[in-house]
């Protein structure tokens, strides 16, 4: 079944004002629980039933915290991020990246492949986040 038509993706504004963006964190945010991993091709299954939900924007990780961390969002930019549905929807594919020029080219070399790519930056405010 076709989804109900969405306006176009523009990163600053939402052309209908009934339309709500949805920015899922799960494949970042749900490795932060204790006991909680996730292997590359589990969180690439995630991203697949989550295209297939229709979120909006899918933040696949943290491609500066590890080799496998910026494999895993690179295959879900290149795979997941390549889909592109009946009705024209791909979803853009995120990563997270602290406001430092190296995390951000990293991050950037990770989602560059999807049709839709974007960086989430953040200022680091923790002791952890702002060593190098």
């Amino acid at each position: 079944p076709l989804r109900r038509p969405r306006p176009a993706y523009n990163p600053s504004s939402i052309s209908d004002p009934d339309y709500v963006r949805i920015f899922d964190t799960t494949l970042r945010d749900g490795e932060q629980s204790p006991g909680a991993t996730l292997t590359s091709n589990e969180k690439l299954e995630i991203a697949r039933m989550l295209a297939k939900l229709g979120v909006d924007i899918i933040e696949a990780g943290f491609p500066i915290a590890s080799p496998d961390d910026f494999e895993a969002v690179r295959q879900i930019a290149n795979v997941v991020g390549n889909e592109v549905f009946e009705d024209g929807y791909v979803p853009v594919i995120c990563g997270l990246s602290r406001a430092n020029e190296k995390d951000i080219q990293i991050a950037w070399d990770a989602v560059k492949g999807a049709k839709l790519p974007r960086v989430h930056t953040f200022i680091a405010t923790s002791p952890i986040h702002m060593k190098d």
